[in-house]
């Protein structure tokens, strides 16, 4: 085939005027023209290099923590595992590869904007998603986050259409029945983890009706509170509750503090009251034993035990150094006025001491 370039560029430069030369460049089709047309089998070896091409586009490789979806004519038809493999190129079928080792998360009640200059992450309240109704009839803001993985992936990708949107309004469907049979108090205060939990399963029974082949991994609440126009009134409640809690604990501190005290004197002043008992009661069965012994012997001979008895005591008098004695003889007594030591009768009884 023979073009004639010189006639194509006076066309050219008639029609447009006087531009880049293009001599050179029919020089090269002219020499890839000769090359298809005057070498034997040129395009046959072309197509060949194209269908080699074609085939080749059908190796793929799954990456790990990949599962690769085959599809044929549109439809499901296999499921692959990671490294690399080989499908029908293109039309006939084509492959998805979906991540079902990560883990993603959805928000609900609020929004990630962007990254602050100073670091961390802006947000923006959504009220829509986050205003939700407790059992008691209170408004409460609930924001929170559920992070799931993919646990089927055919049923992923071909069961829901919109499968992430889907897992969003799933949860906030779930959160809000939660929410709904919990009380105020419960759940700005202690019942937070149960409602994290009774959600979870509440979500993934929903999920699995879907046959969505989504595997919830955890629900977890990032801010409860009520709404702005009440946050105060809420603030003064809370602190009135902490407080009632830690008087009680000190309440609680303090008793457990001084019980064990008062049981330990308790149990001392028992044993001692039940030793001195016990001295009591020995001391006077010794006393009445020592009486009877005594009586056994003044029934035998009772002028010299009754001798004895008045010499023994008066020796203990006489011998007891903190006695005072005077001593006056019965002719003396009938003479003089009995002496009575007054003065020294209200000393002698406040020291529980005796005077003859």
């Amino acid at each position: 085939m023979n073009w004639d370039w010189e006639k194509l560029q006076d066309k050219r430069q008639r029609q447009f005027g006087s531009g880049p030369d293009f001599k050179g460049l029919g020089d090269e089709f002219k020499r890839l023209g000769d090359f298809n047309f005057n070498v034997p089998g040129g395009p046959k070896v072309i197509f060949i290099i194209l269908a080699l091409l074609w085939l080749a586009s059908g190796i793929y490789i799954v990456e790990p923590g990949e599962v690769g979806v085959v599809k044929r004519f549109g439809a499901y038809d296999r499921t692959t595992g990671p490294g690399p493999h080989y499908h029908i190129p293109f039309p006939v079928e084509s492959v998805l590869t979906p991540k079902v080792a990560e883990v993603q998360k959805v928000e609900v009640g609020y929004a990630t904007t962007g990254m602050k200059q100073e670091g961390g992450f802006q947000y923006r309240s959504v009220p829509e998603e986050a205003l939700m109704l407790t059992g008691d009839d209170n408004i409460v803001d609930v924001q929170f986050i559920v992070q799931f993985q993919i646990g089927d992936p055919v049923e992923w990708l071909f069961r829901i259409q919109r499968p992430v949107p889907t897992v969003k309004a799933a949860a906030e469907a779930a959160m809000r029945e939660v929410i709904g049979n919990k009380t105020i108090d419960s759940v700005l205060t202690t019942g937070k983890l149960e409602i994290q939990n009774t959600t979870k399963e509440l979500l993934q029974s929903i999920l699995d009706r879907y046959n969505s082949g989504v595997t919830i991994v955890a629900v977890q609440l990032q801010d409860v509170h009520a709404p702005k126009d009440v946050m105060e009134a809420f603030k003064d409640v809370a602190s009135a509750m902490e407080d009632k809690d830690r008087y009680i604990n000190e309440a609680e501190s303090y008793a457990n503090d001084i019980l064990p005290k008062a049981r330990g004197q308790a149990a001392a002043l028992l044993n001692d009251a039940q030793g001195y008992r016990e001295s009591v009661v020995r001391k006077a069965q010794g006393e009445a034993s020592r009486f009877l012994a005594m009586l056994a012997e003044y029934n035998k001979a009772k002028d010299i035990t009754h001798d004895r008895l008045f010499i023994e005591a008066m020796e203990e008098i006489f011998s007891n150094p903190e006695l005072e004695k005077v001593i006056i003889s019965d002719d003396a007594l009938k003479q003089v006025v009995p002496y009575l030591p007054l003065d020294r009768q209200g000393r002698v009884k406040s020291g529980d001491k005796g005077g003859k």
